[in-house]
């Protein structure tokens, strides 16, 4: 089994060839295997990063829309096999009519996206023409991908989808007749005793919070992602965390304090295939080797910001790498995979 010299060992190499900025948490059975924050949360003032340091989880916030649906569905409001005509009161008129709640979790629902990674690379290219600080709710994405055609058919294939989850946080809102932000501070944040948590504007941040860099490649200097991400964040990501507060949202999953037992299985079941080793529940990945599951996770990256936040389910070890970099993340978390593979 792994143990904290080889963690240390190569987390030390990694994180100084990468020039990482962040903090990681790394715990087994409650203990801590590995903690350590890197370099500064505030470049200008030089405050350094530490482990109470709130994070960015960009589209790793997905999982809590994810789990939001599947509460509802639990409280009998609405299924999986819902159509979204049915519990959403705004036209989409060039939308299939076969959309349902399944198809939006798993994306493959066809519905076009807001920033199609399948085809886009600059996030901040979206805000030239429709500005960042327009964005305040679910409803202020629409006008990116309301009138625009479908892609494939629903259920045909997986392509990531951001507004997808944009879909689902306006039906949370709808059935819930709460703000989106209000449902899940109320519903997971706070039962998950993620007191450090919550949706921050980005020009309103409280104290302990990492301001995201994004490096210039020609001249090498810094500049800070706030006119590059939407003002404050919303169902399809933007909540600020920090490792431990993630940490303790995992144990709140898997403990069943957010959902019954069988619905927390459904949401952690694959759900479509995306290659040979990767498959997607309800707002989570998973890596399966040899037809189990090797772990859970969710990710995320944007302007300024990069996480992983992974569950190893024989080992019971829980690894949360969070950066306030866009670059300098990716292959950490790679190499604790590896490490706890070769353990395991």
């Amino acid at each position: 089994m792994i143990i904290s010299k080889e963690l240390e060992k190569l987390l030390d190499v990694e994180t100084a060839i990468s020039k990482f900025s962040g903090s990681i948490l790394i715990k087994r059975d409650g203990n801590d295997l590995f903690k350590s924050s890197y370099d500064y949360a505030d470049r200008r003032e030089l405050i350094k990063n530490t482990m109470d340091t709130r994070f960015t989880v960009a589209s790793g916030s997905k999982i809590f829309t994810a789990v939001a649906i599947c509460q509802l569905v639990e409280r009998g409001f609405i299924t999986f096999d819902t159509l979204i005509k049915e519990c959403i009161d705004i036209s989409f008129p060039i939308f299939s009519s076969d959309i349902t709640i399944h198809h939006l979790l798993t994306h493959t629902s066809g519905i076009p996206d807001y920033f199609d990674e399948e085809f886009m690379t600059d996030y901040e290219k979206l805000w030239e023409n429709y500005p960042m600080y327009r964005v305040f709710t679910s409803k202020d994405f629409l006008p990116l991908f309301q009138e625009k055609e479908m892609k494939f058919q629903p259920g045909e294939r997986f392509s990531y989808c951001n507004a997808g989850f944009i879909l689902l946080g306006l039906i949370v809102e709808q059935i819930s007749g709460m703000n989106f932000i209000t449902y899940i501070q109320r519903n997971i944040l706070d039962v998950c005793n993620m007191k450090n948590s919550g949706y921050f504007r980005m020009d309103q941040l409280p104290n302990r919070t990492a301001i995201g860099y994004i490096e210039d490649q020609k001249s090498k200097e810094w500049r800070t992602n706030i006119y590059s991400v939407p003002i404050i964040g919303g169902a399809d990501g933007g909540a600020y965390t920090t490792t431990y507060d993630l940490n303790n949202f995992w144990s709140g999953l898997m403990g069943h304090k957010l959902l019954k037992e069988e619905t927390t299985i459904r949401m952690l079941s694959p759900q479509v295939e995306i290659d040979d080793f990767q498959n997607y529940g309800y707002g989570v990945w998973m890596t399966i080797i040899g037809d189990e599951i090797f772990k859970y996770y969710v990710m995320g990256g944007e302007p300024g910001a990069m996480m992983v936040s992974s569950v190893y389910v024989k080992s019971s070890i829980r690894a949360h790498v969070m950066s306030n970099k866009s670059n300098g993340t990716a292959e950490i978390p790679s190499k604790i995979d590896e490490l706890i593979y070769n353990s395991e």
